[in-house]
């Protein structure tokens, strides 16, 4: 019989398999519990459970289905590894060390479809979504390899997260559950390129898990040609989502915005980007462009980010320049792309 993964599951998920067995409910919770607060990985580690149980267990469900391929430390203290999936894909994860906590860049797609001029991810296609467990597994694993404990969780990895909502919402629920990883909704934070109706979902569902739009631009014209799906999704269509948002949450959202030399980092792009953010509540994260070989882009130099940044806070935009991690391993904002994701090729 071929086994289940049972990362991912809460106690309820487990219920039906203990009633077969014979076991009492209270075990789903001494499992959970061994999975994600003490991160077990055999099932000889869970001593609390009688061993004929745990022989059981081991027939019937594995402990994790992916492997930590590689890892690249950073200079900073930032981590990336390369998770081979099951079927031999490849995702990327990050781990950002800050001063008081640890936070985890998660991925939901293998690649990503929506094709994003400046980042390398979306620069090498698109192979599928990941299911809940994946995503799951992928922080469980990174905790365990870099023994931190992670407290914030961004799901700005590869991978477009509203393209992949279900899937994303049953991560949330494992990360958030106080059986599961015990991560508070605020300490958590979606980024999306801007799927209105996805977002709408998401005020619905967890409205206490923060947003962020990647925006990138004031104005269609020159947003398509940053992000293509703006003909899709154009900026007033995402704004209006935004203020419905805010409204449904109370919530402040995070517009996202790389910056380019001679691109989108003009002195009139920051009037207009603070015209059209002007009465919202929001807040900009200036994202100094990371240099990739899939685009010849040229970042802006710190000069222009911090002229950009003084326009906005001039015109009353709250604004934040974001300080670059992991640049030295390919782990900063729109340089993750599996360059080994291919089965068999490993640096």
């Amino acid at each position: 019989m071929e086994k289940s993964n049972i990362i991912g599951l809460l106690p309820s998920d487990l219920l039906s398999f203990l009633e077969m067995m014979g076991e009492p409910s209270y075990r789903s919770k001494q499992i959970t519990h061994w999975l994600y607060q003490l991160k077990a990985t055999t099932w000889d580690d869970m001593k609390n459970l009688p061993l004929g149980f745990r022989q059981v267990l081991s027939q019937r469900f594995d402990i994790g289905q992916t492997r930590i391929e590689t890892k690249m430390v950073s200079s900073d203290g930032s981590m990336k590894y390369l998770l081979r999936l099951a079927d031999g894909n490849g995702i990327e994860i990050v781990i950002i060390s800050h001063r008081k906590h640890t936070t985890i860049c998660l991925s939901t797609q293998v690649g990503c479809p929506v094709g994003c001029s400046f980042c390398a991810t979306g620069q090498n296609g698109y192979t599928r979504n990941l299911t809940y467990q994946e995503i799951v597994e992928s922080a469980w694993r990174a905790q365990i390899e870099s023994n931190r404990v992670v407290k914030n969780i961004v799901f700005m990895g590869m991978g477009e997260p509203l393209l992949n909502y279900e899937q994303l919402s049953k991560a949330i629920q494992t990360f958030n559950h106080p059986d599961g990883f015990n991560i508070g909704s605020r300490h958590m934070t979606v980024s999306t390129i801007g799927i209105p109706d996805k977002i709408i979902r998401l005020a619905q569902d967890w409205p206490q898990v923060n947003l962020a739009v990647s925006l990138h631009a004031p104005k269609n014209e020159l947003r398509k040609q940053l992000i293509p799906i703006n003909d899709v999704y154009p900026i007033s269509q995402i704004m209006k989502t935004v203020e419905k948002y805010i409204a449904m949450t109370h919530r402040r959202v995070t517009i996202e915005y790389s910056l380019w030399t001679d691109i989108n980092d003009q002195r009139e792009y920051a009037f207009q980007l603070a015209s059209l953010l002007r009465g919202l509540l929001v807040h900009v994260n200036l994202i100094p462009g990371n240099p990739i070989a899939e685009c010849h882009f040229v970042p802006s130099s710190p000069a222009r980010v911090m002229t950009f940044a003084r326009i906005l806070e001039e015109n009353q935009i709250n604004v934040t320049i974001r300080e670059p991690h992991g640049q030295d391993i390919g782990a900063a904002c729109g340089e993750l792309y599996g360059l080994h994701h291919k089965r068999g090729v490993v640096e």
